[in-house]
């Protein structure tokens, strides 16, 4: 493994730990008498270290971009639900249900929105990955990589090393979709409930983890 790659994993680690910590602070401030205006300071803390979870992810695929989309830094149960180095945002947007109600109607509408928005993006960018990668199919079953000419083989390889670059570019709209739709929940939601969205959210991959750790320990007989 790459150093850089190496140095992003426990970069991540460091990240967790940081977010669970940030997210026993949320909870504790949610039940406790901090107003508002307080607790949108502690809500602000959490968004401002997903803002750091992506740039970390942005530099690490400069490293390798195989190691980040592959999840490899990831639990078994993140990485089976994994969609472009991550979670879907739909997805998400789903496990809050009853965490965030009541709602008003206005807020329905916002929460529809986000949630077809999402769905439509995330179909864009899925399909331009599967084109992207049939594109480097047929670039490596060209017939030039078997005619044994080192010119024409570095040359088509050249190509498909061109095409495996704008991974990058998918990756990061990924990401950029996870960065808005936080972004907007909280312009759709109150204060508490975008708390109650935040520790829904930690609580999901935490039981993802959680999954992981119970199926590899279950009895192999």
């Amino acid at each position: 493994m790459y150093v850089g790659c190496v140095a992003f994993d426990v970069e991540y680690r460091g990240w967790e730990d940081e977010d669970q910590r940030q997210i026993n602070d949320l909870r504790w401030a949610l039940n406790s008498r901090l107003s508002d205006t307080e607790l949108q300071l502690v809500v602000e803390e959490v968004m401002s270290n997903y803002h750091e979870l992506f740039r970390i992810k942005r530099s690490g695929a400069k490293w390798d971009i195989f190691h980040m989309l592959s999840g490899s830094w990831k639990s078994p149960g993140e990485r089976f639900f994994m969609w472009l180095g991550g979670l879907r945002s739909s997805e998400l947007l789903k496990v809050l249900g009853s965490q965030i109600e009541p709602l008003t109607e206005q807020q329905k509408v916002g929460m529809c929105n986000l949630q077809q928005s999402c769905q439509q993006t995330e179909d864009a960018l899925s399909q331009g990955m599967e084109a992207l990668q049939q594109a480097i199919v047929e670039t490596l079953s060209h017939n030039s990589l078997a005619s044994g000419n080192v010119v024409d083989y570095m040359g088509q390889m050249a190509i498909a090393m061109t095409k495996i670059a704008t991974f990058d570019n998918f990756l990061h709209q990924a990401d950029l979709l996870r960065l808005k739709t936080l972004q907007q929940l909280q312009r759709i939601l109150t204060v508490r409930q975008t708390a109650r969205a935040l520790i829904a959210i930690n609580a999901y991959k935490s039981r993802l983890r959680a999954l992981s750790s119970l199926w590899l320990a279950r009895p192999k007989e």
